[in-house]
């Protein structure tokens, strides 16, 4: 079956209609995003028919993505009683922390082996965004800043592996992260220690750097140690 839509021009071009696959990732990434932002909240029971309703697809997207869901460990699918967000479990984001604290440090120093200048550039582009953010308190925009600054150090480094593993702890620390922010003046401090990474950087100092991005995941594991 085909759809038509304008050209632009008057007329009308044709336009296949979205695939099975582009609607099952449109599902899994609509709902993974709430469960990050604590729109869904750990614990909480999913409603699928809610979900239908809300995000405008039909019910196997959405089973579809609930299920890939409970392989990244967001939610938990109870047989004959629904699926629910996954608990926060604070044993769980400590273990996160350990191989994320040694993985980025190696992440670190393979940037600075084989960092362009242009790299140290995309990473300048990324933080000159923060205070405008800060300023507007967006945390949407600033978890993704967030991400986006670690993605360009792991791009950095050369190494594909390592940034699907690093991209992969960042995504399941998120919602840790989101429940921070209610600590006063915590994004400030993030948006501090990421430039205390990037200048170190930019110096090629390889032991400053380290001892930065050592310090930066630190705070973040006495914040949740006091939040949760």
């Amino acid at each position: 079956m085909t759809t038509f839509e304008t050209d632009g021009a008057g007329g009308y071009a044709e336009a296949p209609l979205k695939s099975a696959a582009s609607l099952r990732e449109l599902a899994y990434r609509q709902i993974k995003q709430r469960i990050i932002s604590c729109e869904l909240r750990p614990g909480e029971a999913i409603n699928e028919t809610q979900l239908i309703n809300l995000l405008g697809l039909g019910r196997t997207p959405i089973h579809q993505a609930l299920h890939r869901l409970e392989v990244d460990g967001m939610v938990t699918i109870l047989p004959r009683k629904g699926v629910m967000v996954t608990p926060v479990s604070l044993n769980d984001v400590l273990d996160m922390i350990e191989v994320r604290v040694c993985n980025e440090q190696l992440c670190v120093k393979l940037a600075l082996e084989r960092a362009q200048e242009s790299d140290f550039k995309a990473m300048r582009a990324i933080l000159d965004r923060t205070p405008a953010l800060l300023a507007k308190r967006d945390v949407p925009g600033l978890m993704e800043l967030d991400l986006q600054f670690h993605l360009a150090i792991s791009a950095a480094a050369r190494n594909r592996v390592l940034a699907e593993l690093l991209r992969n702890l960042h995504e399941k620390q998120a919602r840790f992260w989101f429940l921070t922010l209610s600590e006063a003046h915590h994004s400030e401090r993030i948006y501090h220690e990421h430039t205390q990474i990037l200048n170190a950087m930019e110096a090629r100092d390889s032991a400053a750097a380290i001892t930065a991005i050592h310090d930066h995941i630190d705070d973040f594991r006495r914040a949740i140690m006091r939040t949760l």
